[in-house]
C-alpha cells in the first residue's frame, strides 16, 4: 500500500449510508489497503476515496429501485458494491470482464456478507443472462455512443440505464443522439446529485428503455 494517507472519513457518510455505515466503512478500509496493488485504483486516490469514490457512488442509490441491477465493468466496485451496501432490497449483478478484478470483487462481497451481490466475468456485449435487467449502471467505462448499444439489449422494456458520467455529460448525450435513437430510449435526463451536500457532485445520464 502506498504510504499516501487515506481521506477521513467526511461527516456526510453517516448520514448517507445510515444503518450501513459500517460495511461501507469496512469496503473503503479494503479498498485503500488492497486498491492500488491490485491495480483497482490509483496512488493518489487514497487522500479523495471518500469523497470522490463512495460518496460520489452511494448518492446514485435513490435511484435504484427494488428488482436485479447491473453494473458494467465494476472494476473495485464503483459504484456497484457501493450501491449493494446502501440498498440490501436491490439484487446486484456485477460484470467485469477482468479475472483479477472478478477475484477482488467475489471475495469482497463475501467478506462482507453481500448476499445481494452475482459476480459474472464477461464484457457487457458477451453477457448472457438468464433474465433482462430492470435497471443497468456504470461509471467512468465509455463514451455514452459506445456503451448504450453495449447495454440496451440486457435491460428489459421499461428498464433503466443510470449512468455516472463526468463534467461533460452533456456533450456526451449530443455526441449519442443517433444510438439514443437506435436503442428507442425515453424519458432522457442528465441529474445532478448532491449539491450542497458532498464536496464533489454525481452527474447521471437516466433514461428508460421502450
Amino acid at each position: 500500500m502506498s504510504d499516501i494517507e487515506i481521506e477521513a472519513e467526511p461527516a456526510q457518510a453517516a448520514a448517507l449510508f445510515g444503518d450501513r455505515i459500517e460495511l461501507a466503512r469496512a469496503y473503503t478500509a479494503d479498498l485503500a489497503r488492497r486498491g492500488e496493488e491490485l491495480g483497482l485504483i490509483g496512488p493518489l486516490e487514497l487522500p479523495r476515496l471518500w469523497s470522490r469514490h463512495i460518496l460520489n457512488s452511494v448518492l446514485v442509490a435513490p435511484l435504484l429501485s427494488p428488482g436485479v441491477v447491473g453494473d458494467i465493468g465494476s472494476g473495485a466496485g464503483l459504484p456497484g458494491i457501493v450501491l449493494a451496501i446502501a440498498r440490501p432490497d436491490v439484487s446486484f449483478v456485477l460484470i467485469e470482464p477482468m479475472e483479477r478484478r472478478v477475484d477482488w470483487l467475489t471475495r469482497e462481497s463475501a467478506d462482507l456478507g453481500l448476499d445481494n451481490v452475482k459476480v459474472i466475468r464477461a464484457r457487457a456485449e458477451e453477457t448472457k443472462l438468464d433474465w433482462p435487467l430492470d435497471q443497468v449502471t456504470a461509471r467512468a467505462v465509455s463514451a455514452l455512443s459506445t456503451l448504450i448499444p453495449l447495454t440496451a439489449p440486457l435491460v428489459k422494456a421499461g428498464g433503466e440505464m443510470i449512468f455516472m458520467k463526468g463534467a461533460r455529460v452533456d456533450d456526451e448525450v449530443a455526441a449519442a443522439a443517433k444510438a439514443i435513437r437506435k436503442a428507442r430510449l425515453s424519458d432522457v435526463e442528465v441529474l445532478v446529485l448532491g449539491e450542497g451536500v458532498v464536496p464533489e457532485v454525481t452527474r447521471v445520464f437516466r433514461a428508460t428503455v421502450d
